[in-house]
C-alpha cells in the first residue's frame, strides 16, 4: 500500500465524496453552516487551507471521506461545490470487499445506524446527503463543547459517547427538549459508568 500525505492541489466536488459512516448529527451540520455564514470573506482562503478533508482513494478512483463529514455536508448545503482534500492512502487497486474490510480494520469506517446497530457495508450511503440523522450524535457533540468530555484522537469518539447516551436516555427526550437532554448528558458523563470512554473527565474514587 502506498501511503500519501500531500494535499491534492485541485479541488474535488463535494457531491462526489463517498461517506464512510451511515449517520451524522443534524444539529452539528447546522452549527457548521452557521459558522460558515458568519465567517468573513477574507478568512475563506485560510479556512480551506486548515480544513482540508482527509480521504481514501478507493475503487474506481472515488474519494472516500474519513473525517469532517459534518463540515463537508454543511459546505455543500451552503452552496459550495468543491473542496480541497488530503489523501491519506491510495487503495484504488483493491476489490470492493477487500477495500471495506481494510477500512473497517483501520478504524476508518463506522457502519452503524441511528439506533446504534452495526449494518452491512452495503448500507453505507453513496453520498453525504443520504446520511441519516442521529440525534444522539448531536447530543454527543454538544456534550463535548459543554465540557462533558475532552476532545480525543480516538476514531469516532463522538459516536462512542452517542452510543453511551443512547442506552441511558430516551430518543424522544433528545428530540423534544435538547437543552434538558444536554443537562442530563453532562450528569451522566461525569459518572463512573462512563470512565471507559475517550476523553472522560469525571472524578475517580480516590480523588
Amino acid at each position: 500500500m502506498t501511503t500519501i500525505r500531500e494535499p491534492i492541489l485541485h479541488p474535488v466536488r463535494i457531491a462526489e465524496l463517498r461517506p464512510t459512516q451511515i449517520t451524522i448529527g443534524r444539529r452539528e451540520v447546522e452549527l457548521r453552516r452557521k459558522y460558515w455564514r458568519a465567517m468573513k470573506k477574507r478568512k475563506e482562503e485560510r479556512f480551506f487551507i486548515t480544513h482540508m478533508v482527509p480521504v481514501i482513494e478507493g475503487p474506481k478512483q472515488r474519494h472516500y471521506i474519513i473525517d469532517h463529514h459534518h463540515l463537508a455536508l454543511a459546505l455543500m448545503e451552503e452552496g459550495l461545490e468543491e473542496i480541497f482534500v488530503l489523501p491519506v492512502a491510495r487503495l484504488d487497486r483493491l476489490e470492493t470487499d477487500a477495500f471495506w474490510t481494510f477500512l473497517d480494520n483501520r478504524g476508518w469506517l463506522h457502519p452503524f445506524d441511528d439506533k446504534g446497530r452495526r449494518r452491512p457495508y452495503g448500507d453505507i450511503p453513496h453520498s453525504l446527503r443520504e446520511m441519516v440523522d442521529d440525534p444522539f450524535r448531536s447530543l454527543a457533540g454538544a456534550l463535548r463543547r459543554a465540557g462533558g468530555y475532552a476532545k480525543d484522537t480516538t476514531p469516532f469518539s463522538e459516536f462512542l459517547w452517542a452510543d453511551f447516551l443512547r442506552h441511558r436516555m430516551k430518543r424522544s427526550k433528545v428530540k423534544g427538549d435538547f437543552t434538558a437532554a444536554l443537562r442530563e448528558a453532562v450528569r451522566l458523563a461525569r459518572g463512573q459508568d462512563a470512565d471507559y470512554l475517550p476523553g472522560w473527565c469525571g472524578s475517580t474514587d480516590d480523588a
